[in-house]
């Protein structure tokens, strides 16, 4: 019995991972295709992780295989959005079909300066006989 949930879930992996593969070339722009990858990648390699501590079924493996899921669910979406970010800031195309883009109004282009736009930051920013400075 546990070899068919072991070959279910190596199955159901290797779909999500060739569902990640199919994302990186079809989907339309960087940040679509970051998505694609972080999502199903992460997913699927989880799904062959659980078979392989589940196959071998020894507490080191187990361990092992648990750590890798661990490991991937916390780097994976930050590795994602720092490398959306950094093709953001290169100047990566958007998608024509993007409905919004929140870094624009944060964003200068000719400087590459990127502003977190919080209240201490545009304090800073405030020339000092501002009359809007408090």
């Amino acid at each position: 019995m546990i070899e068919h949930l072991v070959g279910g879930l190596v199955l159901a992996g290797a779909f999500f991972m060739f569902l990640a593969a199919l994302g990186v070339v079809r989907l339309p722009d960087l940040l679509t295709r970051m998505h694609a990858t972080t999502k199903a990648a992460t997913l699927g390699t989880a799904l062959i992780m659980l078979a392989v501590a589940l196959h071998f079924a020894e507490v080191a493996v187990v361990a092992r295989a648990f750590g890798v899921i661990l490991f991937i669910m916390m780097t994976a979406p930050v590795a994602a959005h720092v490398i959306g970010r950094a093709g953001y800031i290169v100047g990566a195309r958007l998608w024509a079909g993007t409905v919004k883009d929140e870094l624009k109004p944060h964003f200068d282009p000719l400087t590459r300066d990127l502003r977190s736009g919080t209240p201490a930051e545009e304090q800073e920013r405030r020339p000092p006989d501002d009359p809007g400075a408090s």
